[in-house]
């Protein structure tokens, strides 16, 4: 190795570890010392005019640089910083001083435009630190699978890209492993802990440029150990840097800095020719990109994530940078801290002791400070008894943490994202790293408005929340998020610019566009459903014009009800959020009109299979024209004659013999749901399904479809007539079929709850009651079957303050102390007096 590392006669080349809190202490110490001219900084160069944003109040690591392609920006990288990335330190250090910065990395322009052969590597198929590869400088187009971009190696650990040369060997070394198996230790990242993170700053007097030529020289006898790995992109960056160090030394003299990856150390001291390094660059392919700062998040730093440079504990590193006086006491103050969040009994005592176990074991461990390890064994030992319940806390909380960055708003950005941000300030949302949920009561203008915002940036691809269950309330006028802001959306952001410059303008341009192109009807209700809950008025006549060309030409029974209940859904939908559906539900209507003409002839002769698949579209049917036909104030008639034509069809699906028995059953029961078959309708239709007969499989089937689901148990438990129809049909099976008819019936009856199976065979076992043969209420002896004889007044009685609250009776002018004269208590417990 040749050239000068350290020194006041050249540049000083200052090798660090990107990410590590000791390598940005060394690195503020030597600028301290050597004062350079300007600063040049492993990075891409186009990002040099963004370099005054990293001053700016506004600005919070972590962050990362952004580079995409302007014609396609799905292929773009990050370079993430964090408070205590050496490269981060340098760039403040040069602004509060008024020096230059220059990044010397290869540009994005080359890095973005290569391909699979030298060109930037996809998120997580890059290697790690532990595996010693290079990491690639930029991401390739992304797949579905990896994500839309991926971080890049600069700033990354390229003191891990190292490959182990000779012929025809493409092995990846990694050289703090070899160092660290040198130095005696089996873990690499334990021996650059109690090396480099772990050590004090350089004393006063020290020379501060003594770590980085010692790094430097290491780094050299591993190149030329192992050679310069080989890997043409090294070759290639190195080849660049060294072309932008010899241009600023023309521009600033020899009085530079240079902040890079370790590994790159000795190339960039290596004395080549300007033409060699020239015809490595000659012929790179070049696109043209645009690059900003965007946020980032500790969890996204850590390797865990699919970084290939990442550190295992970001939060823990930034503590470090952060406290660099009294790091355990500190660190273990936090860790009390957030257990007593968690209702964890943890006192002051606590935190003593856990420090005194942490510096006892790291002093018979020979480590320099207590580490990570020495800090989860104190915690483990003196704050959690002894388990490890709050390991997984502390280690998401704080080890890894959930910081997330801010960038001032003068930071270069498509229109888009500028509009997202207005939105985000009008509508008081913040971006977090950490996940959260967010109740919206859509009745309230700014969660209505929140809820449009969400939908839109879904519709988009941007899918800054996703709805979840409400767990409070089932209205339509609720909705729940969970929301989570990562780094990622800012290029999903930059990919949905090409739809229009603002989320209503780009969301209504997406939806047109899904709706021109929706392959079956199924995607284009949904589509309709979701423009509705995004407020898109201007898209939503193109997407229903496109359902009612695709209902048109579809005959395929199945599918038309599939779709029905996102289309009834919307209509609804558009009651709470105050928009005209009167569109969708003339759709909507027509649509359960072709259902009900094709539902009848589609369901003779289908298997198994098949029937079970009609039964949901059954279900579904059924529940989109209760909704659909249900009076409301201001809409027009109808909808009672469209019930009462699906009950028509139900009736005609139920008495058909040549259904398969599981839909039978099925529409039978929604008919007694709806109280349509009379007395002894149901009585009837089961007899007729259950008798000799009927094959038993069939037979089965229809049980299944009448009684099966939760509710079907209850039914049972309180219509003993029905109980003792199934309990007739089941003794009279022949053995020979029984076999075929027990995994039916299994399968029907596992879904009740247990109380409701342990009722059913008390019943059973008791046997019919007589009493319970005629309508209830007959002789007020009567036993209701799973009840006792008689009705206790006194108990009744007492619910009644509370029924009566319910209820609004006191509204009404009479109470407990009042009541009303001309109505007996008894009514409201529903006995006779």
């Amino acid at each position: 190795m040749s050239g000068r590392t350290t020194g006041r006669g050249g540049p000083v080349l200052l090798g660090v570890r990107h990410h590590g809190p000791g390598s940005a202490r060394a690195v503020r110490a030597a600028l301290e010392q050597c004062t350079p001219a300007a600063v040049l900084i492993e990075g891409p160069p186009e990002a040099d005019e963004l370099v005054p944003l990293a001053a700016q109040e506004g600005m919070r690591p972590p962050v990362a640089l952004l580079a995409h392609a302007q014609d396609d920006p799905g292929r773009a990288a990050f370079w993430p910083l964090a408070e205590f990335s050496p490269e981060w330190v340098a760039m403040r250090w040069a602004l509060a001083h008024d020096v230059p910065v220059r990044f010397i990395d290869l540009p994005a322009a080359h890095s973005l435009a290569g391909g699979d052969d030298g060109g930037p590597s996809g998120e997580g198929s890059g290697p790690s630190e532990d595996d010693g590869g290079p990491s690639g400088e930029g991401s390739a187009p992304a797949d579905e699978d990896s994500g839309p971009a991926t971080e890049d190696s600069g700033p990354i650990a390229e003191e891990a890209g190292a490959r182990e040369a000779g012929p025809g060997a493409e092995v990846r070394i990694d050289p703090i492993g070899v160092l660290a198996e040198a130095a005696g230790y089996d873990d690499p990242e334990r021996w650059w802990e109690d090396v480099v993170e772990h050590r004090g700053g350089a004393g006063a007097g020290a020379d501060a440029l003594a770590p980085f030529a010692a790094l430097a020289e290491a780094m050299g006898t591993l190149r030329d150990t192992y050679g310069d790995g080989g890997h043409e992109r090294d070759l290639v960056r190195e080849a660049h840097m060294r072309l932008r160090l010899r241009a600023a030394r023309r521009e600033f003299g020899d009085d530079l800095a240079v902040v890079c990856g370790a590994w790159h150390v000795p190339a960039l001291a290596q004395r080549t020719t300007m033409t060699a390094d020239r015809q490595l660059l000659k012929g790179l392919p070049k696109v043209k990109t645009a690059v900003t700062w965007v946020p980032w998040t500790h969890r996204r730093l850590s390797r865990r994530s699919g970084y290939g440079a990442g550190v295992a504990s970001p939060g823990w590193y930034g503590h470090l940078f952060s406290a660099p006086d009294r790091p355990v006491e500190r660190w273990l103050t936090k860790v009390a801290g957030l257990l007593r969040e968690e209702d964890y009994a943890v006192s002051s005592a606590h935190v003593i002791e856990a420090v005194r176990l942490a510096e006892g074991l790291a002093t018979v461990r020979g480590r320099p400070l207590a580490g990570l390890t020495e800090l989860d064994d104190a915690v483990r030992a003196v704050m959690g008894d002894g388990t490890d319940a709050p390991s997984s806390l502390i280690h998401d909380r704080l080890v890894v943490g959930e910081v997330l960055g801010e960038v001032p708003e003068g930071a270069p950005a498509v229109p888009l994202e500028r509009d997202i941000a207005r939105s985000r300030r009008t509508l008081r949302l913040k971006p977090e790293a950490l996940e959260r949920e967010l109740e919206l009561d859509l009745r309230k203008e700014t969660d209505a408005g929140r809820s449009r915002l969400l939908h839109r940036l879904q519709l988009l691809g941007i899918p800054w929340g996703e709805p979840t269950r409400s767990r409070g309330s089932t209205g339509t006028f609720r909705e729940t998020w969970l929301l989570r802001w990562e780094p990622e959306l800012s290029v999903r952001v930059a990919e949905a610019g090409i739809w229009g410059t603002t989320v209503l303008s780009a969301a209504t341009a997406k939806a047109a566009s899904e709706a021109a192109g929706a392959a079956g009807l199924p995607e284009v209700t949904a589509l309709a459903e979701r423009c509705l809950l995004a407020g898109l008025p201007d898209a939503l006549p193109l997407v229903m014009q496109a359902l009612s060309d695709r209902a048109a030409l579809d005959t395929d029974v199945g599918r038309l009800a599939q779709a029905l209940p996102a289309l009834v859904r919307s209509v609804r939908y558009g009651d709470v959020r105050g928009t005209d559906a009167a569109t969708l539900r003339e759709v909507a209507t027509g649509l359960a009109e072709r259902v009900f003409v094709g539902l009848p002839p589609a369901c003779p002769g289908l298997d198994a299979d098949g029937a079970a698949e009609m039964r949901g579209h059954l279900d579904a049917t059924h529940q989109a024209v209760g909704l659909l036909g249900r009076p409301e104030t201001g809409r027009r008639p109808g909808g009672d004659g469209l019930r009462a034509r699906w009950t028509g069809v139900l009736r005609a699906v139920s008495e058909r013999d040549t259904v398969p028995g599981l839909i039978r059953g099925r529409a039978t029961r929604l008919l007694l749901d709806d109280g349509e078959l009379g007395d002894g309708g149901a009585e009837r239709l089961m007899g007729l399904a259950l008798s000799p007969g009927t094959p038993p499989t069939d037979a089965a089937g229809w049980i299944e479809g009448f009684v099966g689901g939760g509710d079907g148990g209850m039914l049972l438990v309180h219509d003993e007539r029905l109980l003792a129809l199934v309990d007739g049909w089941l003794t009279g099976v022949p053995d020979a079929a029984f076999t075929d008819v027990l995994p039916l019936l299994r399968r029907t009856f596992a879904v009740y709850e247990s109380g409701v199976r342990r009722t059913l065979g008390e019943l059973i076992r008791r046997g019919p009651a007589t009493a319970s043969r005629g309508p209830a209420g007959d002789a007020p002896d009567a036993v209701v079957p799973g009840f006792g004889p008689g009705l206790d007044r006194d108990r009744a009685a007492a619910v009644l303050p509370t029924l009566r609250l319910l209820l609004g009776i006191g509204q009404h002018g009479f109470d407990d102390e009042h009541p009303d004269p001309t109505r007996p208590a008894d009514d409201l417990t529903g006995a006779r007096t």
